[in-house]
Parts: structure tokens; sequence; C-alpha cells
């Protein structure tokens, strides 16, 4: 039986109390606007502002928004919070005579700092607007002020919430430009948005949302320089730094203090502990559309806007180590055992047999495989395995973590790739120069590690799977341009053409090259 919620007669004047004070405290948080019209004359000294009431206002207000709507990015969130507010003006009232949104307007003014167009943030609108409530015959009539009142203030949240996103998430949601893409990354919520109609300090808010990560300013310090990278022109430069820019904006950044980062451009793994790099290495990475760097971010055609992965790209994403297999068997997907093992078998009968590659059909070993015609037979009915040894594809360890795409960091056979400047040679996983030394990080000195140590040399070895003691982080990232550890910037071809990708979908939002020389 459900019992009725009931109270003891104690508490009720103890609610009654909290109720009160609530609803007290709540009516206190909105201001009451009954004279807007004499504090908007008053700082105005336009006698047409005299007859401006709420009520007028909020009449005009609506229709504006319904007007302004198709111009607004966030216009749900923007009309929800007007209609719970009764159409208050609070950047008008509270903002301009004070110089907060002409501050605000300064500071869009400046977005080419970014890489941005001010455009975007509409600054020249925005003061156009402000300098007609300074001018005391600015507006004419009671409509045009509702009218401008109401414009100004949607003008102003429309573009400091546009503002916001941008430099502290990015113009751009990386997941919705890139095919393989699988790297948790935030994005602007509604919550967050919000905040913008309770900032109290202007310049403080606008100050605390630059960006202040040590590459991003170093970056923008190149920008604003407006020099040439060798063996580059000015314009691809400027394109290498705005496309890594809007990168670095991305919150997707690591935040744990120990971490695995490999940069696929750069052909690089790093174990960073605090900050600093405790462990690096060459790494081969998957083959990728752009390896021989025909399209570049000024000589492209139409088909490169579009993300169209070659099928071998490694994936950038973040997951976490959770174990290694020492003496890998290697389950062979089925493109490349249709495309590569069952062709070299055709060719050669014994082909399987040479590589300790196991043949199984409906999950039963295949005994001959050298007596089926490889040529003729039908590319999804057999399932391939190498066996652990020391011409396995896998060499003698790879590393575990969770992904859509089947990838993994492993040791390989194949020692010669590390030689090649180029190193985007894989098939998609991450071949190391070192897993050794990869396997002592994540493991630490001790029997564990001796153990693999040990097995990693056996010449009959069998597959054994080791559970990470303590899970380590790891991110496939893509970046072009960084600043080393002497603060000099370090460019590297754009391997996937996803630096053309970006730049594609980021060219609408972006200061054009003759206003960023210009700073």
């Amino acid at each position: 039986m459900i019992r009725p919620l009931t109270f003891k007669r104690s508490l009720v004047p103890i609610l009654i109390t909290l109720f009160s004070v609530f609803t007290l405290t709540f009516q206190s948080c909105k201001k009451s606007r009954s004279d807007m019209g004499k504090v908007l004359y008053q700082k105005t000294k336009n006698k047409v502002f005299k007859d401006v009431t709420p009520e007028g206002l909020a009449e005009v207000f609506k229709k504006v928004l319904a007007d302004e709507k198709s111009k607004m990015d966030n216009p749900k969130l923007i009309t929800a919070y007007y209609e719970q507010n009764n159409y208050d003006p609070a950047f008008v009232m509270d903002h301009i005579f004070n110089g907060d949104v002409d501050l605000t307007a300064n500071y869009f003014e400046k977005a080419g700092e970014h890489g941005l167009d001010p455009k975007m943030f509409k600054a020249a609108q925005i003061k156009a607007l402000v300098d007609k409530f300074q001018d005391k015959k600015g507006i004419k009539t009671l409509d045009e002020a509702y009218h401008d009142i109401a414009e100004l203030e949607i003008l102003t949240a429309n573009s400091l919430i546009n503002y916001s996103n941008a430099l502290q998430y990015g113009i751009l949601s990386p997941r919705k430009i890139y095919q393989r893409y699988y790297t948790e990354t935030k994005r602007p919520d509604s919550l967050g948005m919000s905040r913008i109609f309770t900032i109290s300090n202007m310049r403080a808010y606008l100050d605390s949302i630059q960006p202040k990560n040590p590459q991003y300013l170093a970056l923008q310090k190149a920008l604003l320089a407006g020099g040439t990278a060798k063996g580059m022109t000015k314009e691809e430069t400027t394109r290498y730094l705005v496309v890594n820019m809007e990168r670095l904006r991305w919150k997707n950044k690591p935040t744990q203090p120990e971490y695995v980062i490999v940069n696929i451009p750069d052909y690089r793994l790093d174990v960073m502990q605090n900050g600093k790099s405790i462990l690096n290495m060459k790494v081969v990475v998957g083959e990728g559309r752009n390896i021989d760097n025909n399209i570049s971010l000024v000589d492209y055609d139409e088909s490169d806007k579009v993300d169209r992965p070659f099928t071998r790209e490694t994936p950038q994403l973040n997951s976490v180590i959770h174990s290694v297999q020492v003496n890998p068997v290697w389950n062979i997907p089925q493109s490349i055992a249709s495309k590569e093992i069952m062709v070299e078998a055709a060719k050669d009968p014994y082909y399987l047999d040479n590589k300790n590659i196991d043949v199984y059909q409906n999950g039963k070993k295949v005994e001959d495989p050298e007596t089926i015609d490889w040529a003729s037979a039908p590319k999804d009915k057999y399932e391939f395995k190498q066996r652990p040894g020391d011409d396995n594809a896998l060499g003698k360890i790879k590393f575990l973590f969770n992904n859509k795409s089947s990838v993994y960091l492993h040791d390989t056979p194949a020692k010669s790739g590390f030689s090649q400047n180029m190193r985007a040679l894989s098939h998609g996983c991450v071949r190391l120069g070192d897993p050794d030394a990869l396997a002592k990080v994540v493991f630490g000195e001790g029997p564990t590690y001796d153990k693999i140590s040990k097995a990693m040399t056996e010449d009959n070895p069998d597959p054994t799977t080791i559970a990470v003691p303590k899970k380590m982080p790891v991110y496939i990232t893509y970046v072009t341009c960084w600043a080393d550890e002497t603060n000099t910037l370090q460019y590297r071809p754009d391997v996937y053409g996803l630096d053309v990708v970006l730049y594609q979908h980021l060219q609408r939002f972006l200061a054009n090259n003759d206003q960023l020389a210009a700073l």
C-alpha cells in the first residue's frame, strides 16, 4: 500500500519559512524595470525614452525576436531566456552606459588575432546601435526606441555567445567534419551559454575566455607576426597556423597527469608525465591519401574539401590501454586477407605455411590450405590467423585499448620503416619503434615487466595476455604545426589531407589574408 506523503507538525513552520525565503530571493534576482523610461532618459538625454515602458517594449521585443530568429545561431536558447525573464533588456540597461557593450565590440573587432573574421560577431552593427543611444538625437520615435533596444539586446547576446563558444570550444565540431574522429570532445551546452546573461564584470569575463594554452599563444604570436615558414608561401603558412589554432580551441586535450600520445603527422609517440615527455619514439602510422603531399592548403580541388579517408588511415581517438598481448596472434582483417593474403597464396601455394598463417572455415582449422584454389576462392569464406613468431606482423607485443576501429599499438618485424622520413606505411595500426620501452613505462620495473621482457625473447612462444596494473590513457591526434621545447615552430606535411578539410569548413569564419597581414 502506498501511503500519502505527510509532514510532522513541527516541520510545517520551517517549510513555510524556507519557501518564503526562496520566493523573496528569486524575486529579488529579477530587477524591476518600472522606471525603464526614466533611467534611459537620464542616461541618453533623449526625450523619446521618457515614454518607454517594459510592457511596450515586450510587445516589440517579441516581434524582433521572431524576425531575427533566422540570423541567430542559438535562437531557442535566446528566445527562451527572454521569455522567462519578461523580455528584460539587461545588456542595454546594465552594460551600455558603463562602456561594457562597446568594450565587448572592441574584443570582437580583434577576432583576427585568432584568425577569425570580426564580421561574424557583428561588431560594427553593435557599435552603430550603441552610438544611436549615446546621441541624444539618434533615436527619433518611440517605435524606433523599442526596436533598437530589442535589436541591440538580441545582437549583443547572440554575438557574445558566439564569441565565447568560438574561443572556448572552437568554431567547428570535429566529429561533424571528420569521418574517423573518435576523441571525446566537449562542445558548448545551454547551461554554459546562458552564463553570458549573468556577467557582472565584462572585461574580466572577456579576458578569462581568451585561450591561454602556451601552444596557442605561440601560434597566435606567429600569426600576428606574419612570417613565412621555410618552403612555404606566406598564405600557406597563415593557413597552417589558423587550422591548428582551431584544433587547439577544441576541448579534447588530455587532462590526466600521465598518458600516451601519438601525433600522426609527426610519426611520433610520447609518454607524458606532468606536462613533460618522459619517453618518445618513432612510430609508423596508417597509409594516407596525401602521402605524396600533392594536396596542400593552397593547392587542392573540390574533391579534397570533403573528408574521404583512405582505408588504411589511422583514426583520431582516445581510450585507455587496459592490457598487452605478448607474442600475439594476428587475427588478419578480412580486407587485408582478401586483398593481400589470398592474392599471395594464389601465387605461391606454400605462402601461408611459410608465413605461419592458419586458415579457418566456420571456426574450424583447415588442414591443407595449399590445396585450395585461392584465385577463385570466395573472399568471405575463410578466416586467417598468423601464429606468434619472429615473422608475425604484430611483432612480439601489442598494446590493447577499446576502440571502434580495431587499431592498437604494436611491435613489428618490419624495422626498415623507422628509418624513413615519411612513415605513413601501415594498414592503420601504430607500429612502435621501441615497444619494450613503452612496456617498461606502462608496467614499471618489476616481476611483471621482467616476465614480459623474457617472453618476448622466447623461440617457441605462446600468446599471453597481461592486464595493465594501472590503465594508461592513450590519445591518437593529428597536429601539423606546434611549438617545440625551444619554442620553435614545427610544421609537418598534411599526410591525410585533414588540414584541407578543416580549412574548407572554417573558411566562411576566417579573416582574409589581407586582414591578417595588417595586424
